[in-house]
């Protein structure tokens, strides 16, 4: 199919032919990707495929091995740590440690790109941490020890921290990774709220494909190193795009519900296949 033209412009977040991996090999290459204001755009990909890779590269934490990441425009290799934080806020899946920290502390970490010399915080910035903590049902939570909480809670409470900073755009890691049903949505809702109603760009990975046609606006879909296809939700998710993006008998997605058949629910298929 190639790739669909994005229709919006103004992007928060742009690639050019951006190459992304790791001690000099490249893993994912030629990335052209764009993240503008008010959408929700969403890589997709079989494990392994480099999504998280490219996330890290555009937060900074890895150095891309050729092209750039723009951030409103600027080389994000140009701009100071500050002024970086201002522009773009980052939620990844490595575990986050901190000693006798509680969780409005970890919230409040949100805030240090807008403090003094001295990091002290205002009575302003303990305001908008206790919003954006209800925003995220986690003010209950805001005197316990960070490090005694579950995983569920720990994601929900990261996800308040990167919200709180502020930012024209977040970068998120598989946000509803130990999230169960209830929170998943409940989290993807605010996510759409952000964008839509607040005007932020938002770009994350998902791994539960139901979760990425209901949340986003924009797809990109990766796999043997290069971006297979771009476009809406209605583009996507279709049977043949899906299939051929993971590698699945034909059939095996079902356009109507989102899910992917077992191969018994398709008249054992694979296993006529085998025999033939």
């Amino acid at each position: 199919m190639g790739q669909t033209t994005q229709s919006a412009s103004g992007a928060l977040v742009e690639t050019r032919d951006l190459a992304v991996g790791y001690e000099g090999r490249v893993l994912v290459g030629g990335i052209r990707l764009k993240v503008c204001p008010g959408q929700v755009v969403t890589l997709i990909g079989p494990n392994g495929a480099g999504k998280s890779t490219i996330l890290k590269t555009i937060a900074g934490q890895l150095a891309a091995l050729g092209g750039c990441v723009l951030l409103s425009g600027k080389d994000l290799s140009q701009l100071p740590v500050r002024a970086r934080a201002q522009e773009l806020s980052v939620m990844l899946t490595d575990r986050v440690r901190t000693e006798l920290l509680t969780c409005a502390d970890v919230v409040e970490m949100g805030r240090y790109p807008y403090t003094g010399r001295l990091g002290g915080t205002t009575p302003e910035d303990r305001q908008k941490v206790q919003g954006t903590m209800e925003l995220l049902q986690v003010w209950d939570l805001r005197d316990r020890d960070f490090m005694q909480l579950s995983d569920g809670q720990r994601q929900r409470v990261l996800l308040a921290r990167a919200v709180c900073q502020e930012p024209r755009a977040l970068v998120l890691d598989e946000p509803t990774s130990h999230l169960d049903v209830r929170y998943q949505i409940e989290l993807l809702t605010v996510l759409r709220h952000l964008a839509h109603d607040q005007g932020l760009g938002i770009l994350v990975t998902l791994h539960e494909l139901p979760l990425a046609r209901r949340v986003s606006d924009w797809l990109v879909c990766v796999k043997d190193g290069v971006v297979t296809l771009q476009g809406t939700p209605e583009q996507v998710f279709v049977p043949s795009v899906i299939d051929a993006l993971y590698d699945l008998t034909p059939g095996s997605y079902d356009a109507l519900t989102g899910d992917v058949l077992l191969p018994e629910a398709q008249g054992h298929g694979r296993e006529d296949d085998a025999q033939a």
